[in-house]
């Protein structure tokens, strides 16, 4: 894989629950629940996914502080996430990425601009909890991001697909 664009890289290891860290480390209470559903449409999900996206509905978070919406495709998860960004999340990113690597996962994150992406491979031994890709975008305070988690990593979606995806998310926020 080669960088494209403006698209800069670090690779390095991270853990299954690495984009919750990243996301929720950088988040406050959101601002209106259900408004992350409207982040992006189920026509633009299936073509950045290449499968029809169901069961898109609000979901509560534990602690309430981040809006969610859940849906799933025959192969995948999705969640779409909005809430307010924090400064206290600043250094967990780093302290995240540090305990995957002791944990034997692979991460590729992709920075552009607001634009966050990153895949991640987990240890064999952690194979049963997926293979993830998440984009997050930060704008006017807050932070959206979508994540999918595939079943099996030829499953796995593309950092470009979600990160177009992203782009559109960051119009609605």
């Amino acid at each position: 894989m080669g960088v494209q664009g403006r698209w800069s890289w670090a690779g390095v290891g991270a853990a299954i629950l690495l984009p919750a860290v990243i996301t929720l480390g950088l988040c406050t209470r959101a601002n209106a629940q259900g408004k992350a559903c409207s982040l992006a449409t189920p026509d633009e999900l299936q073509a950045a996914l290449g499968a029809k996206v169901s069961g898109l509905k609000p979901q509560s978070a534990p602690g309430g502080g981040v809006d969610l919406c859940m849906g799933q495709t025959p192969t995948a998860s999705i969640m779409l996430r909005l809430a307010k960004r924090s400064d206290s999340g600043k250094g967990k990113e780093s302290a995240g990425i540090e305990t995957a690597k002791k944990m034997g996962a692979q991460v590729e994150v992709k920075t552009d601009g607001p634009i966050t992406c990153s895949t991640m491979i987990p240890p064999k031994s952690l194979e049963q909890y997926g293979f993830n890709t998440t984009c997050s975008v930060v704008k006017n305070g807050e932070v959206a991001a979508i994540e999918v988690t595939a079943k099996s990593r030829k499953d796995m979606v593309a950092m470009d697909s979600l990160h177009a995806v992203a782009k559109k998310m960051a119009g609605r926020i």
